[in-house]
């Protein structure tokens, strides 16, 4: 494994913007006994360093500051001068990612096979610069934390039973937070991906691989055992820290300090409001959120400006196909249990229909009280697809999955299965049908290949792209239409 850098980062954290300045955050980690560098905002007083946490030798530092809303902005790190287009009021790019790894070992892939995406996202930004990062979920596949302690390993393999009496030691807890530590720093090393997260402001929120696989809809008696809430703790923290440059005793600029049982995100900028729902703090088997990640979300959608477009990061898919008979079929058959939590993930199956039903009426009400025009950006399926449902005043939802970024495409079978389930339609809303479409210029349903997704606002109208792997460029589509 290569060695990791001396000093890691600046990682950009989008704060929201204006139309006379954008508000951001950076992190970067240094080891303990180095001074931590000054960052100097263009036309601007250096940046007063916050120590969030120290661990393992290493240092990490928020730096909040703000740049001038300009296209050229730019600051200064240390001898480094990095560019940002910090201009959001007029034309913008917005860049959406999701899935950046593979479940096991991923830290063992080559970097030019691994990073191949983050390649040719890095090389697209510089030639046309994108004022936006949203990353959806599974940042980190953390997966592997299972096999960071022996202790770990056994309980990974153990009974229901034997999970629930298993203690979270000291050792374990110190092992699963050096794994967490070292995987981000890992990440955020990484020269493309580091590339971008220096330049483009980011926007993040988390899913199960970010704590392990299948975290909120395994069995309750995992869920709650001493190990399974310690390692969600953990993992809790080092989102907060990496994906959020927060703690809960420093949180991001502008956020409730008691906002502790959702992590929800927001930010607003001219005529867009971004909103991420946290779906993995409170998730269980029979709900996806809790009332304080609804509050939030909620708070969120009323607080948001008339008129103001609506980007929703949802780390699973609001639109899919049916899943209830996918779900029967798991209760006849043997061996085929194991998939159950894959399933519990999503918002289509049986367990969360009526919060499923909550979701789109909440959506729905929302366009039609604050004349909102909205798109879901989703990724988690490791495909890409679209998908509509009208509502009732006849403006349509658009729905936008675009994943992964890192992780390897499923076979065509397995896109074609899942193509074929979604011609049955479903209509968790009567008479509002879902519909799941092909990408602009493509015929399967879902389509089996890395990607990331391009929003992009000229003038009052925002359109919508993908760039696949092997296929190159889809054709753009006209999205958040409204007055």
């Amino acid at each position: 494994m290569t060695p990791l850098p001396e000093t890691i980062g600046p990682v950009l954290f989008a704060r929201g913007a204006d139309e006379h300045q954008c508000r951001l955050s950076a992190v970067v980690v240094t080891p303990d006994d180095l001074d931590q560098p000054q960052l100097v905002p263009v036309d601007g007083q250096a940046a007063a360093p916050v120590r969030l946490h120290s661990q393992f030798g290493r240092t990490v530092w928020r730096y909040d500051f703000h740049l001038p809303a300009r296209a050229n902005a730019s600051y200064r790190l240390g001898d480094t001068v990095f560019a940002v287009a910090a201009d959001c009021s007029g034309d913008v790019r917005i860049a959406y990612v999701a899935c950046n790894g593979q479940e096991h070992a991923d830290a063992d892939r080559p970097s030019v096979e691994r990073n191949a995406m983050w390649h040719r996202l890095a090389g697209e930004h510089d030639n046309a610069p994108f004022g936006l990062l949203l990353r959806g979920g599974d940042q980190l596949y953390a997966d592997d934390v299972l096999q960071s302690h022996p202790c770990l390993s056994r309980w990974a393999v153990s009974t229901r039973p034997e999970k629930a009496a298993q203690a979270f030691s000291a050792d374990m807890r110190r092992a699963a937070e050096s794994y967490y530590f070292h995987s981000y720093l890992t990440q955020y090393a990484q020269p493309d991906p580091a590339h971008l997260n220096a330049r483009v402001p980011a926007l993040m929120m988390w899913d199960d691989h970010d704590i392990f696989d299948g975290w909120g809809s395994l069995p309750e008696p995992v869920l709650d055992s001493p190990v399974g809430r310690g390692l969600f703790d953990v993992a809790r923290r080092m989102f907060m820290l990496f994906q959020l440059g927060a703690t809960d005793d420093l949180p991001p600029a502008g956020q409730d300090a008691g906002q502790r049982q959702s992590l929800t995100q927001v930010a607003r900028f001219p005529r867009l409001s971004v909103i991420a729902p946290d779906l993995r703090s409170e998730r269980r088997p029979t709900q996806v959120m809790g009332p304080a990640g609804w509050a939030a979300f909620e708070r969120a959608l009323a607080e948001t400006e008339r008129g103001d477009r609506i980007a929703l990061m949802s780390s699973v898919p609001v639109l899919g196909p049916r899943l209830s008979w996918v779900e029967k079929l798991l209760d006849v058959v043997p061996r085929v249990q194991k998939y159950e939590d894959d399933l519990l993930d999503q918002w289509q199956s049986r367990s969360h229909r009526a919060e499923w039903q909550r979701m789109l009426l909440t959506l729905q009400r929302c366009e039609a009280e604050g004349r909102h025009p909205m798109a879901v950006l989703s990724g988690e399926i490791h495909l890409a697809t679209r998908g509509e449902m009208p509502f009732k005043d006849g403006s349509v939802l658009h729905q936008l999955v675009a994943s992964g970024i890192a992780h390897p495409p499923p076979s065509m079978a397995y896109a074609r299965s899942l193509g074929l389930l979604a011609s049955f339609g479903e209509d968790p809303l009567a008479g509002q049908p879902v519909r799941l479409e092909p990408l602009p210029g493509h015929s399967p349903i879902y389509t089996a290949q890395r990607n990331y997704l391009v929003l992009e606002r000229r003038g009052q109208a925002w359109s919508a792209e993908w760039e696949l792997e092997v296929s190159g460029r889809t054709a753009a589509m006209r999205v958040l239409v409204g007055a």
